[in-house]
């Protein structure tokens, strides 16, 4: 015999709607003992525990660095460190705008469709590029 409302079993999350919710934001490590924050590490960067979980970040960030870079290309590219709202800070190529038009200061958020495969994290401008700065 069965109880009543247990025969209905909410179905399991697929693994389209798995990627759809990453695709929404980044997804970081909090640190289980110490409760620091990390992207993309095996170990806490405070305490070493390695018991880290996985959390989904809002995914807008700020630069506070950037860079145009010609290194091993001839097409210059944007190389900024952006700080995100959860506490970490991680290297990230921007796009949306020429290279030297990427302010510090400026509002980004990661691309749409674009996985850590090639070992780059890719964020776009949120706010439109301020060229009346530039004369």
């Amino acid at each position: 015999m069965s109880q009543p409302g247990t025969d209905r079993l909410a179905p399991p999350q697929s693994a389209a709607t798995a990627v759809a919710d990453r695709d929404t934001g980044l997804v970081y490590q909090r640190c289980r003992w110490c409760g620091s924050v990390a992207f993309r590490k095996l170990l806490c960067p405070v305490c070493s525990s390695s018991e880290l979980e996985d959390a989904l970040s809002t995914g807008e960030g700020v630069v506070i660095r950037s860079a145009v870079v010609h290194r091993y290309t001839r097409i210059a590219r944007n190389e900024s460190l952006v700080r995100f709202p959860e506490g970490f800070m991680y290297r990230c190529r921007v796009v949306g705008a020429a290279p030297h038009l990427i302010w510090v200061g400026a509002r980004v958020r990661p691309v749409a469709g674009t996985g850590l495969e090639a070992g780059e994290l890719v964020v776009e401008l949120c706010d439109s590029v301020r060229t009346a700065d530039w004369h």
